[in-house]
């Protein structure tokens, strides 16, 4: 208290630095992010863009040209100048902007360059100092420097398994553990086995080629038969990924190291050379993938602000349509669909745009839309939206599945109307069916429907009273699981489509995961230990719902089958060997045989070595006796002892005699 009265009452303090004082801190350290805002010296030309590909107007409609303009640049900063070239009366096609600051030009070249205005015209933006740039590019061409080939041998070499056995990774013991097995109808094979191998879950590409980790400092490739890196992506803080359907390239997020400057939320990776492509802002990551693929990996898209942004690989943006909601790729074509709300009297609809033509091969108007989702067929046959609407005068929402026929002319659409509410849709993968669960608890239907090339679409078969809320198919369709995962307490049906039957009714207490094989021959479902800390185990079933092997392992966590690439057979070569299947039954039959038998295939690989080296040493003691021979005979006088009845004449016949037992049993009075 003293000392505070004195501060009061007397003098103010002194706040220099001591005499001796040395300051040892840089403004860089002490002010970093106010200089990193600090106004850089430049000439001006820093913030000017080029628009080409601008439409040529004459004077009457040059204020509405410039209106549009304005309306469309002026979102990604405040322009402070604008200038169009004129000859011959007419603008000539391209302009220039000019922006308060250069930050604000970089942001719209990325955003506007690709721009669909119209039909005919698609702006292509650049920075005006880029044409500097490119103008002092040397004329003289310098070879790139070779680069040692590193050789991680054959990528694909567990398709050359003889007993055609799929591998799965499994992780284990909360995180700590993990194992890739090679699936096997008695018991799991280990293929490799490490502690420590990820830090958070492991994710196989597209195709299986690489399995990927996941670690604090980024993302690591392995791959071949022994698993060794391929590939490493340094992203601070990764955590999630994904890959292009075609692998050349792959997609981390982190929310660690993004900058106003220089994107680093979302990066995309070439994954053979480990070179970042480009960086991406990223304003919400609770949808992923950010970013969907077509189907070839040339082109990829995302949702930002209600607009949908296309680009094409080598990220090169194409085009950017405004007031989307959703959007997906088809799985056979590069056709995107995507969906547009209400918008006072016009109404929502779903377009179907061809790329890279941005030709619109089917518009489908809609009214009273509350939402929009969109399945696509695996083989981009059909195409779903389930469309909830609210009719005029009703109350209530009802759901329509309108179906795309992609396959014929004028992309004809089938309505399907349900009245009950939807818990889930998936279609068959290689077929025309389609289930759908319906219904409240407990009374949750599920029904079939089959597009029929008749323009009809039929209902084949409805269960009642399932306990079910998820439906997966097997990848080649027609076999199918109806699961009641987690709070339904792990209840499943295995169900035959082909004549709807069900083949049997199982449960795996409190199951959190259901995985399908790649060939559609065995599935697993799981509790993980994430999401229950109890029974964490898998299990896995033949298609038609046999139970083959209880797993248990400690503190189970995950579960992924090693995707197969696409056959290299032709449709036709696939027909002929199903047609000749009957051939290679009996091969098929003894392996089966063989592997359902008790010995396990390393005991019955032991007694093949054993009974070889038997048959060996057998050999060789054969002929060893064989070149003993006439030393024997020496031996014997002559006498041949080798075979029993070789001296039957010198033989003596003598019968032996003797006492063994004696036993007195009374009979009784017998008279």
């Amino acid at each position: 208290m003293e000392a505070e009265v004195e501060f009061e009452e007397g003098e103010e303090p002194s706040f220099s630095d001591p005499e001796d004082y040395v300051d040892d801190i840089s403004d860089q350290e002490l002010l970093e992010d106010v200089l990193r805002e600090r106004p850089q010296e430049a000439d001006g030309i820093d913030s000017v863009i080029v628009v080409d590909n601008v439409p040529q107007v004459g004077p009457e409609r040059l204020e509405k040209l410039k209106n549009v303009i304005h309306k469309i640049f002026s979102k990604f900063g405040k322009i402070t100048n604008e200038y169009y070239p004129e000859a011959d009366g007419k603008t000539k096609g391209y302009i220039f902007l000019e922006y308060a600051a250069p930050t604000h030009a970089v942001e719209a070249v990325k955003n506007a360059d690709g721009y669909k205005l119209d039909k005919q015209h698609t702006f292509r933006v650049n920075l005006f100092t880029d044409f500097d740039k490119y103008m002092t590019i040397s004329d003289e061409w310098e070879a790139p420097e070779k680069q040692p080939f590193k050789d991680f041998g054959n990528l694909r070499h567990w398709l050359e398994d003889p007993d055609c056995r799929d591998q799965y990774s499994i992780i284990f013991e909360a995180g700590e553990r993990t194992g890739i097995f090679s699936n096997d109808a008695k018991e799991p094979i280990v293929v490799e086995e490490r502690a420590r191998w990820t830090e958070t879950y492991v994710r196989w590409s597209p195709k299986g080629t690489y399995l990927a980790t996941f670690h604090q400092r980024g993302i690591a490739l392995w791959g071949g038969e022994k698993f060794k890196q391929i590939q490493r992506f340094s992203h601070q803080g990764v955590q999630l990924i994904d890959f292009s359907p075609c692998e050349r390239y792959v997609v981390t997020f982190s929310p660690l190291m993004d900058t106003k400057d220089d994107p680093q939320a979302i990066i995309i990776w070439d994954v053979l050379t480990g070179q970042k492509k480009r960086g991406f802002h990223c304003e919400n990551s609770a949808h992923w993938p950010i970013f969907k693929w077509s189907h070839d990996g040339k082109f990829f898209a995302r949702m930002t602000q209600d607009t949908l942004s296309i680009y094409e690989t080598p990220v090169r943006k194409n085009t950017s349509i405004s007031a989307v909601l959703d959007f997906s790729w088809s799985p056979g074509d590069n056709i995107i669909a995507f969906w547009v709300p209400e918008d006072k009297d016009i109404p929502a609809r779903v377009t179907l745009m061809q790329l890279p033509s941005r030709h619109e091969i089917r518009v489908r108007n809609l009214f009273n839309v509350v939402d929009c989702k969109l399945h696509w067929q695996k083989n981009g046959d059909y195409l779903c939206v389930k469309v909830d609407r609210t009719p005029k005068g009703t109350q209530g929402v009802v759901t329509n599945f309108e179906i795309f026929r992609m396959r014929e002319k004028q992309v004809p659409v089938d309505v399907v109307e349900m009245k009950e509410s939807i818990i889930a849709f998936a279609w068959e993968p290689n077929g025309n069916k389609f289930a759908v669960l319906h219904g409240e608890s407990p009374r949750i239907n599920v029904s079939f429907y089959h597009v029929k090339n008749n323009g009809k679409i039929e209902l084949i078969k409805m269960f009642d009273k399932q306990q079910a809320n998820s439906i997966f198919w097997s990848p080649q369709g027609q076999f199918l699981v109806l699961a009641g995962l987690r709070s339904m307490n792990g209840a499943l049906a295995f169900v035959d489509t082909s004549d709807c039957t069900m083949m049997n009714i199982a449960e795996h207490y409190m199951a959190s995961d259901v995985e399908w094989d790649p060939t559609g021959r065995y599935v697993v479902t799981s509790v993980s230990w994430w999401s229950h800390k109890v029974d964490n185990a898998f299990w896995v079933w033949t298609f038609q719902g046999r139970l083959l092997q209880k797993n248990i392992k400690d503190r189970f966590c995950q579960l992924l089958w090693r995707p197969r690439p696409p056959s290299l057979l032709s449709q036709e070569q696939i027909k002929l060997i199903k047609k000749d299947l009957k051939k290679y039954s009996k091969i098929f039959e003894q392996k089966d045989r063989l592997s359902q038998s008790k010995a396990s295939k390393e005991l019955v690989d032991r007694r093949r070595t054993m009974m070889e080296e038997y048959r060996k040493y057998r050999e060789a003691a054969m002929q060893m006796y064989q070149e003993q021979r006439p030393l024997r005979l020496e031996l014997r006088g002559g006498v041949d002892t080798d075979e029993l009845d070789s001296n039957v004449d010198d033989w003596e016949e003598e019968t032996i005699e003797f006492f063994i037992n004696e036993e007195i049993v009374p009979f009784g009075d017998l008279a």
